[in-house]
């Protein structure tokens, strides 16, 4: 039934397809860049159509390229994971998360204790570089969470919940609020299509003049520094009530007028389809599920 199959050549093709580069393939097959050429051009004779455009530096995959990568990357994975559950002696599973600084100083890793409690066997590793990882190419990663507007067709997902922008303080600054002017704490958004107006959004809902009136604003490049501004009573933030509710939740930040809010995006965890039956990312999604009900945000 698979007699036929060119396995070797359909590997060096799923390397150099993720990775996007017959040298990386080469390096990652421990072959030579000629050789996983040589396989792709045999595998492209092979089918009668072309897998990749040859650019002057680069490759680009073909449409037939893509849908080709898209089940084979899949079914070698299965494949693998298969395997693995085969071996006598396994390792301890590992797991690689993506995500960004806030969502994993502020949100997960306060939750994390609880999963290491319920999967002591599951070694999780945290990437948390704000560059936008494709998971299609990097198979480093198991999994992803973000923060996004968008819909990721090419990926299998689970929406964890929506958020919304409220402004909290410290007791202390939310009751001087109502009497004088606060000093505003606030964020520079690195995707401005997320969250284009920040606090003329809240202070128009509110009927706040405090942008004309405010002693001052000052800006912070990550969410936990703001939050950490808005503890040190610095200030009112404007927040995520999904990155603020364990300081809300121990009292150390407490919410302004709590009715009005504006609203923002949605988080999701995201790997490539198939690598969610991997046992590790399975168990983790599970939890993020669980952990995103017992927050009360979940969608």
């Amino acid at each position: 039934m698979f007699a036929s199959l060119p396995l070797t050549a359909l590997r060096a093709f799923e390397s150099a397809s993720r990775l996007l580069s017959f040298k990386a393939a080469a390096l990652e097959l421990s072959v030579t860049p000629t050789a996983v050429s040589h396989q792709i051009r045999s595998l492209e004779t092979w089918l009668g159509v072309a897998l990749f455009e040859r650019l002057p530096r680069q490759v680009r995959l073909t449409e037939c390229g893509e849908r080709l990568f898209h089940s084979l990357h899949g079914a070698l994975l299965e494949v693998a994971q298969s395997v693995d559950t085969l071996r006598p002696q396994r390792s301890v599973g590992n797991l690689t998360l993506s995500t960004t600084p806030a969502f994993a100083a502020l949100w997960l890793v306060p939750r994390l204790g609880r999963f290491y409690a319920a999967h002591p066997g599951i070694n999780l590793r945290l990437d948390t570089h704000c560059d936008v990882v494709d998971l299609q190419q990097d198979a480093s990663i198991d999994l992803v969470i973000r923060y996004s507007l968008d819909n990721y067709l090419n990926l299998y997902g689970l929406c964890l919940f929506d958020e919304c922008f409220a402004v909290y303080g410290s007791p202390e600054q939310v009751a001087l609020a109502s009497t004088q002017p606060p000093t505003l704490i606030s964020v520079r958004w690195h995707n401005a299509k997320l969250y284009a107006l920040g606090w003329q959004a809240w202070c128009d809902k509110a009927g706040e003049h405090w942008l004309q009136q405010a002693k001052s604003i000052r800006e912070y490049d990550e969410e936990h520094y703001a939050l950490q501004a808005a503890i040190a009573g610095q200030g009112l933030v404007l927040a995520s009530n999904i990155l603020v509710s364990q300081s809300v939740a121990s009292g150390l930040l407490v919410p302004y007028r709590p009715q009005v809010s504006v609203d923002g995006a949605g988080y999701s965890a995201l790997c490539v389809p198939g690598r969610e039956r991997h046992p590790p990312v399975r168990a983790f999604f599970q939890w993020l599920q669980e952990e995103a009900r017992l927050s009360g945000h979940a969608q």
